[in-house]
């Protein structure tokens, strides 16, 4: 199953044309036993200035579709298909060089994206010097600025110092700063606040939100956490084994989601449900996909699946055209007006 090309301008009033778009992408990796279609013909579309959402479990394809944008999928992987446009040039065919410096990306561990041998100050000047031409003193100044519109204190000192003298809030910043040195215009957010206590992921959360209106950068927000996406996100993509499932504005989709597993996720968000209620669990798991679909993958986890769950993948089709809601269920177009779930 493939998922069909979001409508152009439902449910968005903005003209310009997308600075990302994604059409049928399929990234697959070749095992000795079987070939693993870890993205499965995705498609969407990113905005200038937006915030868009890929939520899902892991295992759904959330970080294979970051690293295919990115042009990072390595040795067995590959992308089979599809196209990633950047500012109207295709990556797949024209490759990621002129386009390095464009799109970020911050990873979801601060410490495993920095080197320990090198102070992080070292490792934010290459970035500069990589990417804007800027060498020694100017390339200090430009660190300080950066780290200072981050949040770290002390900025010429902390300059100097190694990863390990870091916390992890702190260290997240400094990876975000690096990520900024490049002046992008499109930063993927690899599950930033995961490894993070809940004060310092609000704390990153303000940060990115704030560097967004200043810089006017465009997000793609891949997280497992429903909440996170609620408040950053303006539109969502559910991914699941390596299918889009559904798609909506934020508030549509938290409002009238309309594949069983969206209200699955939604129901694992804690608040939801009454308070002498243990929190919903989804059993199973998330299924290695390792063929084409040929019948919907969420089929054995879903309480609602019926015999034509488990013969036929489904459709991916349109709930509402006036807020580009889709959704690939057999169900979905039971309410096309929008009901409470599929």
């Amino acid at each position: 199953m493939s998922q069909p090309a979001p409508p152009e301008g439902a449910g968005d009033t903005r003209r310009e044309e997308p600075l990302l778009s994604v059409r049928d992408l399929r990234t697959v990796f070749y095992t000795e036993r079987e070939t693993i279609h870890a993205v499965d013909g995705i498609s969407f579309d990113i905005h200038p200035g937006e915030t868009v959402g890929l939520v899902g479990e892991s295992g759904s394809g959330k970080s294979v579709t970051a690293r295919s944008v990115l042009g990072l999928v390595d040795q067995p992987g590959a992308i089979e298909n599809g196209e990633i446009r950047f500012k109207g040039d295709n990556l797949v065919d024209d490759g990621w060089d002129d386009h390095r410096g464009d799109i970020s990306i911050i990873f979801q561990d601060p410490t495993n994206a920095l080197n320990p041998v090198y102070t992080v100050g070292n490792q934010l000047r290459e970035a500069l010097s990589i990417h804007q031409g800027l060498t020694g003193t100017a390339a200090t100044e430009r660190a300080i600025e950066l780290f200072e519109a981050v949040g770290i204190p002390d900025a010429p000192r902390r300059l100097g110092e190694y990863p390990h003298q870091f916390s992890g809030g702190m260290a997240q910043r400094a990876v975000i700063a690096i990520a900024l040195a490049c002046d992008p215009d499109l930063l993927v957010c690899d599950e930033p606040t995961t490894a993070l206590d809940v004060t310092m992921q609000a704390q990153i959360l303000d940060l990115l939100a704030e560097l967004q209106r200043e810089e006017d950068l465009a997000l793609l927000w891949i997280t497992h956490d429903m909440g996170v996406i609620e408040e950053t996100a303006d539109r969502v993509n559910v991914i699941y084994a390596g299918e889009i499932v559904e798609h909506a504005p934020t508030e549509r989709l938290f409002a009238a989601p309309e594949h069983p597993y969206t209200e699955a996720l939604l129901q694992s968000i804690p608040g939801r449900t009454a308070p002498d209620q243990r929190l919903p669990t989804i059993e199973g798991e998330v299924p290695t996909p390792d063929g084409p679909a040929t019948a919907c993958r969420f089929a054995p986890r879903c309480p609602m699946a019926v015999e034509a769950c488990r013969t036929d993948a489904p459709d991916t089709i349109s709930v509402d055209d006036t807020v580009n809601h889709t959704a690939a269920c057999v169900f979905a177009d039971d309410d096309p007006d929008g009901g409470d779930q599929a």
